[in-house]
C-alpha cells in the first residue's frame, strides 16, 4: 500500500492501531506508590487494619507516552518505505539484465549499479533467475544465475573504456537461454548506438513479457579526430544530445600531464559535430600529449597524440629558383602546396647551398627536401651525414641534375644509371608508364591504387639483391619510382621523378599529397628520431586510458599491437585505447576513428511495446529502523518516569507533572545542542595552547585558495600517517594558519602552497613570518610546477613570480641546492633527491658558508644549523595527499608509485632535519673522538 511517495511493506499490520483505545485502557493502571510512614509502632498497627485499596490511575501523559510507543511498534512492524519502487518484473521467465559498460557510462556508473541493485531486490523478491550481459566485456557468460550471484557479478563489474559490442553480447545472450522465453529485459544503455543501431529490435526478438529502456547519457561527447594544422590545433568533436547551442572548454596536456593551452568547440543548435581549436605557437604544439574535455572525464572526452600528431618543419631546398617568372614549373611549387597543411616550411635566404644548407640546418628541421640537386658542395656532406644520422629525413627528388651526378652519390640510396630514362616518344619503343600496386610494408600501402598517373622519364637504379626491399612504389614494368634506405637513426628517400610535371603527372595528382603527407609523418619531430614504429614491428602496451580517461599502467588486459602501414589503429577489446610501444617510442590508439559520430539508439519500427524511464535518482529509505529506535526510547523513558513513581528514587521528590517535564526537556535539550563547541583558535586559550604543546604538529599556510588547501590539508594528514607508521614521532593533526592572526611559534616547519591566484600576503603578515623565521623556524614554499624559478636564465611561472614577490619582503639567506653531504639527505633515510609530484625542481636551502684557514672546525651557525628556508617546486603535498580511505588524491608525475613513495621519504627526513638539527653531522667527530680515548 502506498500513500504518495510513502510504502508499506506490510499495510495489514496498520489494522492494529484500531486497538489503541483498548490499549488506552490496559496502560491507565500503574502499581500503587508504596506509602512511607515513620515508625511509631502504634502507627505500625493502625496500618495492620485491613481496609480495601483501590490502585490510583496513571496520569493522561504517561498513558500518551505508551501509547505513542504502541504506536511506534505497530508502524515499524508496517515498514513504511520513503520513494518506494513498485515491483514490475515479470515473474514467467528470467529477468535479462542488458547492461552497458562502456566509455559513456563512466560518469553515471554509481547510479546504474543502485538501478541494477534494485532491479536484482525486485527478482529475489519475486524468486525469478537473473541473466546478467555485460556489452563491453570481452568474455560474456549469460547463463541464468541466482540474484545474490548477480549481485556478486554487479560488484566486480566496472566501465570500460571501449564501444559496447552489443552484437556479440546478444549472441552470448541468445545463446543462453536456448529458445526460452525472458520475463522482462532491462536494457540499461548508454544513450549511444556504437556501429549496430538495431539492438532494441534484437531484444524485442526474444519476445519477452516486458522490455524496458533504461537510462541514457545525453551529455555524452567525444573527441574524434585532432589535426595540427598551421596555426592551431583543430579537434573535431561529436555529442549525442543536439538540443540547443553548447560550448565545451578544451585543454591540451604535454607528456607530464600538465595543461600548457586551452581553447573550446562550440555547438549550434541542431549540430551533432563541430570543430574547435587550440592556438598556441608551433613549439608549442608540438609538446601537446593529451587534449581533453573539461568536465568530461571520459576515454570519450580524452584524445591522445603521439609523434605522428606533431607538426614537422621542413626544409626546401631547390637546384634552380624559377618561383616568381614561372611558378608553376618551379621544382619546390607542387611540393609547397602538398606540405603547407601539414608542416612548417623554411626556405633558405641564401642561393649558396654551402651557406643555404647549414642555414636549414641549425633551425632544427624534421625533413629536408632536394629538389633536383645534383652534386652538393664537399663542405655539405660532413654536416648533412650528422644530420641524418642523429634521425633527420632527406627526401630527394630526381631530374635532370640529379641524373648527371656522379653514381656514389652518398646521399643516395641506391646506385643510379647515368642519365634518365625515356618513355615514349619518337625514339622510343616504350610507352608511359602508370603505377602498380605499393607493396605491403611500404609506408603507402593502404592508399587506393592510383588510376591516371603516367611517368615518362626516370632515373634508373642499378639492380641489387636488396632493392625490392627498399622499393616503396614502383612503375607497372617493376622499375623503382621511390626508393629508401636507413642510415643510422635516420632515412634517405629518392623520388626517381621530378617533383614538377615535366617527367610524370605525379605532382599534380593527390597520390603525391599523401606520398609526402606520410614521409613526412615518417620523420621524427624537431630532428628526434621518430617515436612511432616501422610498419611490422609489434608494440607492447605501455600506458592504456580507463573509463574515466585517466593513463593508468595496468596493461594485462591489452594484446601488443601490430600497426599497418599507412593505417591509423583502431580500438577494440583486445587492444584498448592508450599508448602502445616504449617511454622511447610509442603510438596512439584512441577510442574512435575519425569521422566517427555519436547517434542516439535507435527506437523506431518497434512491433513490441516497450518502456522507458531513467536511471534510479532517490534512495528508497525505509523507516523501520528509525521507528524501533524510538519505540525503544520512550520505553527507556517510561521506565524511568515508572521508577521515580515508584519511590525507587526517594531522594527525589518531585511530583508526577515535574518528573515528565524534567525528561521530556532534557530529551528536547539534548536533540537540539550542537555537535561540538570549538574555541576560537584566532585567539588561543590555555587549553589550545597546550594541545598545540603537547604533540607535534604539521602546518601549513591557509591560502584562501579552496582547493590548495584542500590538498595542503589532506597532504600534511598523509604525512603525519607515514611518520606515525615509519618512524616513532606521532604526530596531531594538520594545522591550517592564518600568518595574520595565528601564532606561529608554536610549529617546527610551515608550508607554504604558493599560489597566483591566491591573494598577496599583507607587509605585515610576512613581517610575522619574518620573524617567525628568525626566531627558529622553518618555512617550506612548494610553487607546486616544477619550474626551477631560482636557476639563473629559467623563465619564472606565475607561481614562481608570486613567489619572487613574496621572498622580496623576506631576509632571506643565500640559497643553493641541498648538497650531497648535507644532514638532509640523511636524517632519516639516504636520499639523494626531494621528488613530490613532480621530480624536476632542486630542494633549495640556506647556502653552507665556506669554511676558511681561520675557521677552528664547523663554522658556528644559528638554529642547530637548520635552514630557515626551503624551496621546492615538485608538488609535495600533491604526492602526500591522501583521500578518507588512504589512497592517493593526486597521480605523480610521470604516474609512479616508488616517486611518491621517496616524497613520503622526504618529508620525513625534512620533519627530522627539523627537530633534530645537524646531530648526524657530529657523527664526523666519532673518528676523532674515538682515536683521543685511544680505542
Amino acid at each position: 500500500m502506498s500513500f504518495l511517495s510513502l510504502f508499506f511493506a506490510n499495510p495489514m499490520m496498520l489494522a492494529a492501531l484500531v486497538a489503541l483505545p483498548a490499549i488506552w485502557w490496559l496502560l491507565r493502571l500503574t502499581p500503587p506508590k508504596p506509602v512511607t510512614e515513620a515508625f511509631p509502632p502504634l502507627r505500625i498497627l493502625a496500618s495492620v487494619l485491613k481496609r480495601e485499596e483501590t490502585p490510583s490511575k496513571s496520569p493522561w501523559w504517561l498513558t500518551l507516552l505508551r501509547m505513542l510507543m504502541a504506536a511506534a511498534v505497530i508502524l515499524a512492524i508496517a515498514d513504511p518505505v520513503l520513494n518506494p519502487r513498485a515491483n514490475t518484473l515479470s515473474g514467467s521467465g528470467p529477468l535479462v539484465l542488458f547492461i552497458d559498460n562502456g566509455w559513456a557510462t563512466a560518469p553515471d556508473w554509481e547510479r546504474r549499479v543502485n538501478t541494477i541493485d534494485a532491479l536484482l531486490s525486485d527478482a529475489e523478491s519475486r524468486d525469478v533467475p537473473v541473466s546478467v550481459v555485460f556489452t563491453a566485456d570481452r568474455e560474456q557468460n549469460a547463463v541464468p544465475i541466482s540474484p545474490a550471484e548477480a549481485r556478486n557479478r554487479l560488484a566486480a563489474a566496472a566501465p570500460q573504456p571501449l564501444t559496447p559490442d552489443r552484437k556479440a553480447a546478444f549472441a552470448a545472450l541468445s545463446a543462453a537461454l536456448k529458445g526460452s522465453a525472458p520475463g522482462t529485459v532491462a536494457f540499461l544503455s548508454d544513450g549511444v548506438a556504437s556501429g549496430e543501431n538495431d539492438v532494441m529490435a534484437d531484444l524485442a526478438s526474444l519476445a519477452p513479457a516486458e522490455l524496458r529502456l533504461i537510462g541514457g547519457n545525453p551529455e555524452a561527447v567525444a573527441i574524434t579526430a585532432s589535426t595540427n594544422e598551421a596555426d592551431a590545433m583543430s579537434i573535431s568533436v561529436s555529442r549525442l544530445d543536439t538540443a540547443g547551442a553548447r560550448v565545451l572548454p578544451l585543454t591540451a596536456y604535454d607528456i607530464r600531464g600538465r595543461a600548457i593551452s586551452s581553447g573550446t568547440v562550440s555547438f549550434n543548435g541542431g549540430e551533432a559535430t563541430a570543430k574547435g581549436s587550440i592556438a598556441a605557437p608551433f613549439e608549442l604544439r608540438n609538446d601537446f600529449s593529451r587534449i581533453g574535455i573539461d568536465g568530461q572525464a571520459t576515454a570519450g572526452g580524452t584524445f591522445l597524440l603521439d609523434d605522428g600528431f606533431r607538426r614537422r618543419r621542413v626544409a626546401l631546398l631547390s637546384g634552380e629558383a624559377r618561383d616568381q617568372s614561372q611558378p608553376l614549373l618551379s621544382p619546390l611549387y607542387y611540393i609547397n602546396r602538398a606540405l603547407a597543411p601539414y608542416a612548417d616550411l623554411v626556405q633558405p635566404n641564401e642561393a649558396d647551398l654551402a651557406v643555404a644548407i647549414p642555414e636549414l640546418l641549425s633551425q632544427k628541421p624534421s625533413m629536408l627536401i632536394m629538389a633536383d640537386i645534383g652534386r652538393l658542395p664537399e663542405e655539405t656532406y660532413a654536416p648533412l651525414g650528422k644530420w641524418i644520422d642523429n634521425g633527420g629525413t632527406l627526401i630527394r627528388f630526381a631530374g635532370p641534375r640529379l641524373a648527371a651526378a656522379p653514381a656514389d652519390d652518398p646521399l643516395v640510396p641506391v646506385t643510379l644509371r647515368q642519365g634518365e630514362r625515356a618513355l615514349g616518344g619518337a625514339l622510343s619503343w616504350s610507352e608511359p608508364q602508370p603505377l602498380a600496386d605499393y607493396p605491403a610494408l611500404s609506408p603507402f600501402a593502404g592508399m587506393p591504387k592510383p588510376e591516371g598517373i603516367l611517368v615518362k622519364r626516370q632515373v634508373l637504379a642499378e639492380p641489387t639483391a636488396d632493392l625490392s626491399s627498399r622499393t616503396w612504389a614502383s612503375l607497372a614494368d617493376g622499375t623503382p619510382l621511390v626508393t629508401t634506405k636507413t642510415q643510422g637513426t635516420g632515412r634517405i628517400i629518392l623520388f626517381h621523378v621530378s617533383a614538377e610535371a615535366t617527367w610524370s603527372n605525379l605532382p599534380i595528382s593527390g597520390a603525391f599529397v599523401e606520398m609526402l603527407r606520410r614521409s613526412v609523418q615518417l620523420s621524427r619531430s624537431g630532428g628526434v628520431a621518430s617515436e612511432g614504429a616501422p610498419s611490422g614491428q609489434t608494440l607492447a602496451p605501455y600506458r592504456l586510458l580507463n573509463a574515466n580517461g585517466v593513463l593508468v599502467g595496468e596493461t594485462a588486459r591489452a594484446r601488443p599491437l601490430e600497426p599497418k602501414a599507412g593505417a591509423v589503429p583502431v580500438s577494440d577489446a583486445e587492444h584498448p585505447p592508450g599508448l602502445y610501444g616504449s617511454e622511447e617510442g610509442f603510438t596512439a590508439v584512441n577510442l574512435l576513428p575519425a569521422g566517427a559520430e555519436l547517434k542516439p539508439i535507435n527506437t523506431e519500427g518497434l512491433t513490441v511495446a516497450y518502456t522507458s524511464e531513467p536511471l534510479l535518482g532517490a534512495e528508497t529509505v525505509s523507516f523501520k529502523p528509525a521507528l524501533f529506535t524510538i519505540a525503544l526510547v520512550l520505553a527507556f523513558i517510561d521506565t524511568l518516569v515508572v521508577l521515580f513513581m515508584a519511590g525507587t528514587f526517594a531522594r527525589i521528590r518531585l511530583s508526577r507533572a515535574a518528573t515528565a517535564a524534567v525528561f521530556l526537556a532534557a530529551a528536547t535539550v539534548a536533540t537540539m545542542l550542537p555537535d561540538a563547541s570549538r574555541a576560537d583558535d584566532s585567539k588561543p586559550g590555555d587549553d589550545v595552547i597546550l594541545q598545540r604543546l603537547d604533540k607535534t604538529h604539521l602546518a601549513y599556510v591557509v591560502t584562501g585558495e579552496a582547493e590548495v588547501d584542500r590538498i595542503s590539508e589532506r597532504g600534511l594528514a598523509g604525512l603525519t600517517d607515514f611518520l606515525t607508521y615509519r618512524t616513532t614521532l606521532e604526530p596531531g593533526p594538520p594545522v591550517g594558519l592564518d600568518i595574520s592572526n595565528d601564532e606561529l611559534s608554536f610549529y617546527s616547519l610551515i608550508y607554504w602552497p604558493i599560489s597566483a591566484n591566491a591573494p598577496m600576503p599583507s607587509t605585515q603578515a610576512i613581517s610575522r613570518v619574518d620573524a617567525y623565521m628568525r626566531a627558529g623556524g622553518t618555512v617550506l614554499f612548494d610553487t607546486r610546477d616544477q619550474f626551477n624559478s631560482l636557476s639563473g636564465g629559467a623563465a619564472a611561472s606565475p607561481n614562481g613570480e608570486r613567489l619572487q614577490a613574496i621572498l622580496a619582503d623576506l631576509d632571506i639567506p643565500p640559497l643553493e641546492p641541498v648538497p650531497t653531504d648535507n644532514v638532509l639527505t640523511k636524517s632519516f633515510y639516504l636520499l639523494s633527491s626531494f621528488p613530490g609530484r613532480y621530480a624536476g625542481s632542486p630542494l633549495w636551502i640556506e647556502a653552507h658558508p665556506d669554511s676558511t684557514a681561520a675557521d677552528a672546525g664547523r663554522p658556528a651557525r644559528t638554529g642547530d644549523g637548520v635552514s630557515p628556508i626551503m624551496i621546492t617546486g615538485n608538488d609535495l603535498a600533491g604526492a602526500w595527499a591522501i583521500d578518507g580511505n588512504g589512497a592517493p588524491l593526486l597521480p605523480t608525475v610521470p604516474p609512479d608509485e616508488m616517486q611518491r613513495e621517496y616524497a613520503y621519504r622526504a618529508g620525513v627526513n625534512i620533519m627530522m632535519y627539523m627537530l633534530t638539527g645537524n646531530y648526524k653531522a657530529d657523527q664526523v667527530h666519532i673518528p676523532a673522538l674515538l682515536e683521543r680515548l685511544g680505542q
